[in-house]
């Protein structure tokens, strides 16, 4: 059992990565001189690479929602989310600056925690890459389809929406639909009108419902079931997976250029919306207080996640050591500024009330905002790019994460395979795609989307932890993050955050104790179950605060771990049960192969210096 968490020196990490380099080198194909990945990204690629991965779909998508729940206020949760990842991504980049191994937190929890954490972590990580990339591609059908509609091409709803959002919506939606159709209206004309407009016909109609509606009843059937899938969807799979085959010098060339023209277009927004805001839209600033902040929180910290992402490059950099930390702390801060401006923009421009709204950026240049249609439509061929270049480097991502897994002998051999003349790792590639691809087609984006929440920030918060326990092992060497120790300044911003939230919201310590089902909730078991990641939080703070005074441990990984941890606690517990049976399956996967196969576990114990 004892190894199970058996760990990996940083030495035994680099030495095996070289070894894993050469397993798949065939004698005679011309390029057995350099069996291992491409170096071809310097500081700006990865930058670039960085940005590319965290503006997408959360800010040109979800921001919406979130500024209807949290009004002008939501600058707050998009500083405090910005906050939290930058906490973790300095102890993301301390690990990258002494681990330049593709595997990202995976191998970076092999050698703090030891293998069954690394598998977890590892495990985990596919939430964020390649489920996440599932919410990506829908998200990306969804402008793609919005765009070609605009120009007057129309494809089949059917092909174009997900199986389970036009299940649930159709059933929700098909006696009001049917209705508006037996008044006189057409299928044709109700798809046409806007909120407002089918609003006046029936409360309950939205144009999601029309649309699902439309799927599901002109749809072909088989077997009495109807065939609804999102074709636009599995294309883009097929095109960018295609790509991120063919080559890192490839994929990077694209996402340069795709990555300037989609920071030039948010520029834009900025620039030109900023002539159009009327002051009194900030007012009220927080129309619904701290909880309607908090609320977004799913949809804004999904517009962070990525820049992690960067380390699983770490292979193909020019100088990991160097670049790899700069461009994720450079990522970061440049995304939190636009994000900032751009929410300010936004909630000046047209009411926050009416923002609850697919496409937020094209709707404020729509007829109820600035009515500039040449501007709505940049934006909304800039969100078919934007969103393209997210879902280009998770699925870089992805491939090299089980490469590394496979090189420990956790995943079958052929997943760390690299393609003799594309330099790539070439079957994970492959499966990655068809991971993505299937799922994309019948899936629901906020099931997805939630998922990748919960499984980021899990991982944010093992990365930390990981730094704290190696905190001792790096204190006397050259760190990155510098040493702050927490002994004299945790105790004081606990204070100082838990008046904060006194300030903004007096009752919160009579709302955790008491048991008040919510209309969401149903009951009072659930309203109980909800309160369970807070309780198990305070307990992990408090275990902190005391291992702040008796190890003298280090301020930066303390606070991202606390940062973090807070933010999975606003998750609700439904996703917490759903993360939880991810991580049941993934263990049985361990159990019944990884551990059998373990290169670490099967070494004999004198080789092991962990």
């Amino acid at each position: 059992m004892s190894n199970l968490f058996r760990k990996k020196t940083i030495e035994q990490i680099k030495a095996d990565a070289a070894i894993g380099m050469t397993d798949h080198e065939s004698a005679g194909d011309g390029d057995a001189a350099e069996p291992h990945l491409r170096r071809n990204l310097g500081l700006f690629d990865l930058t670039m690479l960085g940005i590319a991965a965290i503006v997408g779909a959360g800010i040109f998508a979800m921001v919406g929602n979130a500024s209807h729940d949290a009004g002008p206020a939501v600058i707050f949760l998009f500083l405090f989310s910005a906050v939290a990842c930058g906490f973790a991504a300095l102890c993301y980049a301390e690990f990258a600056s002494r681990i330049p191994i593709a595997g990202s937190a995976y191998t970076y929890t092999y050698a703090s925690m030891g293998e069954l954490v690394a598998w977890i972590i590892g495990w985990d990580l596919i939430v964020e890459y390649a489920i996440g990339n599932i919410a990506v591609a829908i998200s990306w059908s969804d402008y793609f389809t919005g765009l070609l509609r605009s120009y007057g091409i129309n494809i089949p709803a059917y092909l174009t929406m997900d199986f389970l959002s036009a299940s649930r919506k159709f059933e929700e939606g098909e006696k009001a639909v049917a209705a508006a159709v037996a008044d006189g209206n057409t299928l044709e004309s109700l798809r046409l009108m806007s909120s407002d407009s089918l609003s006046k016909i029936s409360e309950s109609l939205s144009p999601q419902l029309v649309e699902a509606y439309e799927a599901w009843t002109t749809a072909p059937t088989i077997g009495g079931m109807p065939v609804v899938l999102d074709l636009p969807a599995l294309c883009m799979v097929i095109l960018i997976t295609a790509l991120v085959y063919i080559g890192i010098r490839e994929s990077k060339f694209t996402a340069n250029i795709m990555t300037i023209l989609k920071v030039v277009v948010i520029l834009m927004v900025i620039v030109v919306g900023a002539t159009y805001v009327r002051t009194e839209n900030w007012s009220p600033f927080a129309p619904n207080g701290i909880k309607g902040v908090l609320g977004g929180i799913a949809g804004v910290f999904f517009a962070y996640i990525g820049f992690d992402a960067l380390a699983t490059t770490a292979e193909e950099a020019k100088d990991p050591h160097r670049d790899l930390p700069r461009a994720m702390i450079l990522s970061l801060v440049i995304c939190t500024a636009l994000y900032i401006v751009l929410a300010l923009v936004l909630t000046g421009m047209v009411s926050y009330t009416v923002l609850n709204v697919g496409d937020p950026l094209a709707f404020v240049f729509g007829q109820e905002g600035a009515n500039l249609p040449w501007m709505e439509g940049i934006v909304a061929i800039s969100a078919v790019i934007a969103i393209g270049t997210v879902f280009l480097v998770f699925q870089i991502g992805q491939p090299r994460l089980w490469m590394a897994m496979s090189r420990d002998g956790l995943l079958p051999k052929i997943f760390s395979s690299i393609h003799p003349k594309f330099k790539t790792p070439w079957f994970a590639t492959i499966v990655t795609g068809f991971v993505v691809a299937i799922p994309a087609l019948f899936m629901n984006l906020e099931e997805v989307t939630d998922l990748a929440v919960i499984g980021t920030l899990f991982a944010f918060v093992l990365v930390c932890a990981g730094v704290l326990i190696k905190d001792e092992e790096f204190r006397d060497d050259k760190r990155f993050v510098p040493y702050i120790n927490s002994q004299y300044f945790l105790l004081p911003l606990l204070i100082v955050t838990l008046g904060i939230i006194y300030y903004f919201n007096p009752t919160f310590v009579g709302d955790f104790l008491s048991i008040n089902p919510t209309e969401e909730q149903g009951t009072a078991l659930w309203a109980f179950l909800d309160k369970i990641p807070m309780f198990f939080y305070l307990v992990m703070a408090g275990a902190l605060l005391v291992f702040s005074f008796t190890k003298k441990l280090s301020l930066i990984p303390i606070m991202g771990l606390l940062s973090c941890g807070y933010l999975m606690t606003e998750l609700g517990i439904t996703n917490w049960i759903r993360f939880g049976i991810w991580l049941l399956v993934g263990l049985v996967i361990y159990f019944l192969y990884g551990v059998r196969h373990s290169k670490l576990n099967n070494r004999p114990p004198d080789d092991l210096t962990g």
